[in-house]
């Protein structure tokens, strides 16, 4: 009888290993290599906070890597699975023969704003002739978009204006400082000097509308299974934060601790209402070609990527379907 209630116990034993062994395998860890830890990304971030990586068995470590050149090379070099920045760098290596392509959308607006200072008159685009302007160092795609709006309205950056260039993130100083009476501006920077008497006059998101501002990118021999994990994830997120607005802003709040919360709350509500983040990972033909012709204007990208090979839709219409 011993024998027997042995067998038993073992052959329970063999049952729940059997059952429970899919779950621990179903824990998938991939590396994501983002440009900059961004205000941006805050898709990204939310997705992390709320386990809906975790939901979908994915363990996801997040890496800085302090540029989008080093992020994408990360993936290039099968160092991380996934790179997260603006989807021209991705462009322009697939046109050098890179395997890598983007698999969804992150940052769905073209997230730069101009700020003058309050006694700044503007009108128009042509009231910057002339001027000093703080902008972030090139190459970077707010002094990118900066320059185009210039050629567009027959100035040349050049020789037009004059462009203070400074690294990334560090644009309210020489801007409070009074180096200059106009700034190009990312957020959180422009909320910080709108708090300090600043005032906007124009909005690069409403001016273009979708605008494929900031994606995934991956090899294309990526494995499927965490590539799919990843976009529904990154899905919910995105279906989660405007109707959770609070929440989203307190996930913020807890990435950028040293930030002014005031800030962080008129930013991340700014983004929301002028769609920066997207409603949904999926990335439209339309939203690429505007953004890819910034970087052809600029002489960055010899000519538009082709959407159907390099916008991996694969992982994206599963993840829409997601009820």
């Amino acid at each position: 009888m011993r024998i027997l209630h042995s067998i038993v116990g073992a052959f329970l034993a063999c049952v729940v290993l059997a059952s429970a062994s899919p779950v621990f395998a179903a824990n998938k860890k991939v590396v994501l290599s983002q440009a900059f830890q961004s205000m941006l990304y805050l898709p990204l971030y939310v997705a992390i906070a709320q386990g809906f990586f975790a939901k979908q068995g994915l363990d996801l470590d997040k890496e800085t890597a302090g540029s989008p050149t080093v992020a994408l090379n990360a993936v290039i070099s099968k160092s991380a699975e996934f790179s997260l920045h603006g989807p021209e760098w991705a462009a322009i290596a697939a046109s050098k023969g890179a395997p890598v392509r983007v698999i969804a959308n992150v940052v769905n607006g073209a997230a730069v704003w101009i700020a003058t200072t309050p006694d700044f008159k503007f009108t128009s685009v042509k009231d910057l002739k002339g001027e000093k302007v703080v902008t972030g160092t090139m190459p970077t795609t707010s002094t990118s978009l900066f320059m185009k709006l210039l050629k567009d309205n027959g100035m040349d950056a050049s020789t037009d204006v004059d462009m203070i260039q400074v690294p990334i993130g560090s644009e309210p100083g020489p801007f409070m400082a009074h180096q200059a009476k106009v700034a190009v501006m990312y957020e959180p920077g422009l909320d910080q000097v709108v708090a300090k008497g600043m005032k906007v006059v124009l909005g690069f998101p409403k001016l273009y509308g979708p605008y494929a501002f900031s994606a995934i990118a991956a090899r294309n021999d990526v494995d499927p299974d965490s590539a799919q994990r990843l976009v529904n994830g990154l899905e919910m997120a995105m279906r989660f934060m405007p109707v959770h607005e609070a929440r989203t802003i307190e996930i913020a709040k807890s990435e950028f601790p040293n930030l002014d919360p005031t800030v962080i709350e008129a930013a991340v509500k700014r983004m929301l209402a002028e769609s920066v983040y997207p409603k949904n990972v999926d990335i439209s033909a339309d939203a690429l070609k505007i953004a890819m012709n910034t970087q052809i204007t600029l002489g960055n990208l010899a000519a538009q990527p082709d959407y159907n090979t390099f916008v991996d839709r694969t992982f994206i219409k599963p993840a829409l379907a997601m009820k």
